[in-house]
């Protein structure tokens, strides 16, 4: 009798299309898992489509993407686990806090509300965004001058210019407004139930070069569950940027995750 696998919900952040976590999903196959791919809410199935159609997804912001990926999960014969990449590591948190994960990887997450850790290299990289309120309206589009700065500035010239050609999209400018507002906001959509005792495991991963989520604030996050007995575990890369999930290295990203989930009990069976 074949034995269920455990299912992995794979959620992407700005820019990016999910189609980006094709190496990973085909690495946790291969370890035993059952991978998911979804997309957000009004992005078409492939790089090509969603760059045609930018306004498909314009305005959607952080509860339209966590709900969609809720729907998802409800399908699911058992929680599953969550990786997901910058505003996709905040869902993430989102995700497993309210209880519909088993475990969560977060990878260089989006801001929480009561992180207040902020750098120069993270406010070039949104300011451009962030200026203009009509954005949050909109759907926006990095340039490759803005890839390289904000995304792969640890990688070469050709291959930040290689993942901007395969993988950047539009994407809604909400949540980067979201996410930066959201201590300023009450009720806000930014926020992550942190003191939740009985959750899964938690691992937070950053890269030390990142400019879009330096790792300044993945170590304030960190500290935001210190008022929770639920397990919470972080671990910094050295010479990765924001690029760390899609550039060469992705691989030992993969890696680590999957032996933290052996470690923490998975894949269960």
């Amino acid at each position: 009798m074949a034995t269920k696998r455990t299912p992995v919900v794979f959620i992407h952040g700005l820019w990016l299309h999910s189609t980006s976590w094709r190496g990973w999903a085909e690495r946790f196959r291969e370890a035993g898992y059952e991978p998911l791919t979804p997309e957000w809410p009004g992005v078409p199935e492939t790089v090509l489509a969603a760059r045609r159609q930018p306004e498909a997804q314009a305005g959607i912001g952080l509860a339209e993407i966590s709900e969609a990926h809720v729907r998802i999960i409800r399908e699911l014969e058992t929680p599953p686990i969550v990786v997901g990449h910058s505003v996709g590591g905040f869902i993430a948190q989102h995700l497993l806090g309210q209880g519909w994960a088993a475990a969560a990887v977060a990878i260089c997450p989006g801001q929480i509300k009561g992180v207040k850790a902020i750098a120069p290299a993270q406010a070039r990289s949104a300011f451009a965004f962030l200026r203009n309120p009509a954005n949050t309206k909109r759907a926006v589009s990095l340039n490759q001058a803005q890839f390289r700065y904000g995304f792969a500035n640890a990688v070469s010239l050709k291959e930040s210019d290689d993942l901007f050609a395969a993988w950047t999209i539009p994407s809604p400018a909400r949540p980067l407004f979201q996410l930066a507002l959201g201590n300023f906001t009450p009720n806000s959509a930014a926020k992550v139930a942190t003191d939740n005792e009985t959750r899964g495991p938690l691992l937070l991963l950053s890269g030390k070069l990142d400019h879009t989520v330096p790792d300044a604030l993945t170590r304030s996050t960190l500290k935001q569950y210190r008022k929770s007995g639920a397990s919470t575990d972080y671990q910094r890369f050295d010479d990765r940027g924001h690029s760390l999930i899609v550039d060469h290295g992705w691989p030992e990203l993969a890696e680590t995750s999957l032996a933290w989930l052996t470690k923490s009990g998975f894949p269960e069976t």
